[in-house]
């Protein structure tokens, strides 16, 4: 079994042809079926179901797959730290970040690259939590930043919460609402709701807290996944924000009777197992510092 071989069967396995495989790997392709069969004749079981010219990964070859990627990305990250080490500094690094870490820390990354390491590439991508995670396992992204609490556990991916701050209804200053001494839930409803799109957890806090009538698709009534156009939008009209208190510090938080008491957490998520790089570490590095700087923060309790 060698590493050729295991290319050989990703990027099968990615087209389903063997003809636009032998294209993309530049080999022909009786030496590319010639590859596939020694692997499969190596492990004992067939990797593949032929039908006409399509080819699709049995059940075996899904697993064989999952676990080859591993070396994959192993031999990949080992050149890719020798170039680092002749460059320096250097070469390309794929964040996907969410909502709200992308709100807060965008910005500030792409400057620090700018300014610090010029001679990084950094790609940001903004989306929701499905489709970024998706694009992590597809290899596409290096890592992700996002909702932890809108991310089921996966054995494939690694996760680690960084980051935990406060939720809040927040309006401009010389909303109507600043003037009551005693906000309730019904007074909120007066006016319009904006929010980013929010986990079961929180939907299930808000409903705790007042009532069942306070689900999201009831209480909410501008909803867009770039929380910034929704911070002006609540500067700019007596819109109420319910978004981290730290995305719009601008704005005024509404204290309701009950509280809300929720929190967002932001959580570091890369693929479990693979060498994480050097370049993502001083990535990683940077948003740890840049958030633990940041007010309204809580303590992450380390296991």
């Amino acid at each position: 079994m060698t590493l050729t071989q295991l290319r050989h069967m990703s990027e099968l396995a990615k087209t389903g042809s063997f003809i636009k495989s032998s294209e993309n790997l530049f080999v022909t392709q009786p030496a590319l079926s010639r590859s596939i069969k020694s692997l499969e004749d190596e492990l004992g079981a067939k990797l593949f179901d032929r039908q006409g010219r399509h080819t699709t990964l049995t059940a075996f070859g899904e697993e064989i797959l999952r676990r080859s990627q591993i070396l994959l990305d192993l031999a990949k990250d080992i050149k890719e730290t020798n170039r680092n080490f002749k460059n320096g500094l250097s070469g390309q690094i794929r964040i996907g970040m969410g909502s709200g870490p992308g709100a807060l820390l965008m910005t500030k990354l792409l400057e620090h690259i700018a300014v610090h390491y010029p001679h990084l590439h950094i790609e940001v991508a903004r989306g929701k939590t499905g489709m970024l995670i998706e694009s992590l396992r597809a290899r596409k992204l290096d890592a992700l930043i996002i909702n932890a609490r809108s991310m089921k556990p996966a054995q494939d991916l690694k996760m680690e919460v960084i980051y935990e701050t406060p939720g809040a209804f927040m309006v401009r200053k010389g909303h109507p609402l600043r003037k009551l001494k005693k906000i309730s839930i019904d007074d909120l409803r007066k006016y319009p709701i904006a929010s980013t799109a929010l986990s079961e957890e929180t939907e299930k806090t808000i409903i705790d807290r007042y009532g069942k009538d306070a689900n999201l698709d009831n209480l909410v009534n501008i909803k867009c996944s770039e929380i910034s156009s929704l911070v002006e939008v609540a500067q700019q009209s007596n819109t109420v924000l319910l978004a981290i208190r730290n995305s719009a510090l601008d704005l005024e938080e509404i204290i309701l009777t009950p509280p809300l008491n929720a929190t967002a957490r932001f959580g570091f998520v890369t693929i479990e197992n693979r060498t994480e790089s050097p370049l993502l570490r001083h990535v990683r590095d940077f948003i740890e510092k840049d958030l633990s700087e940041r007010p309204n923060q809580m303590t992450i309790q380390k296991e």
